[in-house]
């Protein structure tokens, strides 16, 4: 059994049972992959998967069982992979991110530019989506970490960490009626289309049901996963904005009225995730600390020993978490 015959496996699985598109993703032959799988099957005395003619159909029980061992065998030849490169050169490697366009946009550009600073030879990508996205990223292990809110469900192999906590802030023209209000219901939002994030297809959306809680029916007339995209409809009159506190930028925004709407919807929770198992390079707590200072090395090690997200909850239990207010 050869360690290449388990990356061929698991990229075939993570590839949709599509050896040609495994082939493509691992650089090499299709012939070549469904060779080493038949001689993997041979080794081990029984197929690894269903199949119609030469299409894979599904994984057998038994195949199951061997992609979920393949895949922690392959985790941790990539840790050892890691901290090989660690001790041989800790300021140099890549991190990849995935993470929302409001992180990337108005979050992440201090950060970035002080890891930079400190970590010149570090290659870094950001790859935006919404929280689906972000899991299907996250899950094919295209990505090293994830920053999100919310969804925490989507990420059911990963340790999250907090990192801060926001509201949600109305934005409006200066000559739209909800500028001039003393204050802000619901019922008074449900007068007015709204346009506003794009809602979770996997789950239920703070901001319809409370709506919903309310009675209420809201007028959505666009949803759009960009806070500059919800603004930019909201300047040309199609509704009334509710966007993160985060994405509005005091100079870029004079324009709008920015109303606080934290009396109407719940309080949202960002977190910076990763695989478990996974080693971590000294340049990724040091980017975890700088995104958030009470992530330090301390606090994180101990939430990588804790065997559930409880647990890791359980650390920073006591530490009051900053606001994006």
């Amino acid at each position: 059994m050869k360690l290449q015959q388990l990356r061929y496996l698991v990229a075939i699985v993570d590839s949709g049972l599509n050896i040609s598109a495994a082939a493509e993703k691992l650089h090499t032959s299709q012939p070549g992959v469904s060779r080493q799988i038949k001689l993997l099957e041979d080794e081990l005395g029984f197929e690894l998967f269903l199949r119609e003619g030469r299409a894979l159909t599904r994984l057998t029980q038994s195949g199951q069982r061997v992609v979920e061992r393949a895949q922690r065998i392959l985790r941790e030849a990539q840790a050892i992979k890691g901290m090989s490169l660690d001790v041989r050169d800790a300021q140099r490697g890549t991190l990849s991110i995935a993470t929302t366009h409001t992180q990337a946009r108005y979050v992440l550009p201090p950060v970035i530019q002080k890891f930079r600073q400190k970590y010149p030879k570090v290659r870094l990508h950001l790859h935006q989506g919404t929280s689906e996205q972000i899991a299907g990223m996250m899950n094919s292990e295209h990505v090293d970490v994830s920053i999100a809110t919310g969804s925490r469900e989507q990420f059911p192999n990963c340790i999250l960490l907090p990192c801060y906590e926001w509201y949600r802030r109305i934005v409006v023209l200066q000559s739209h009626p909800l500028a001039r209000a003393r204050s802000i219901t619901l019922e008074k939002l449900a007068a007015y289309p709204i346009v506003t994030y794009v809602f979770s297809l996997t789950g239920p959306s703070s901001l319809p049901a409370a709506f919903e809680r309310a009675g209420l029916e809201p007028d959505v007339a666009l949803t759009a996963r960009d806070a500059d995209v919800v603004k930019t409809y909201v300047r040309l009159g199609l509704g009334v904005g509710i966007v993160a506190a985060m994405a509005i930028d005091p100079q870029e925004d004079a324009d709008l009225v920015s109303i606080d709407a934290r009396h109407l919807f719940p309080r949202h929770l960002t977190w910076i995730g990763f695989r478990r198992g996974v080693f971590l390079r000294r340049y990724a707590y040091d980017f975890m600390q700088l995104l958030a200072p009470h992530l330090d090395r301390s606090h994180v090690s101990r939430a990588l020993q804790a065997p559930t997200q409880d647990g890791v909850d359980a650390v920073f239990a006591d530490i009051e978490m900053p606001l994006f207010a």
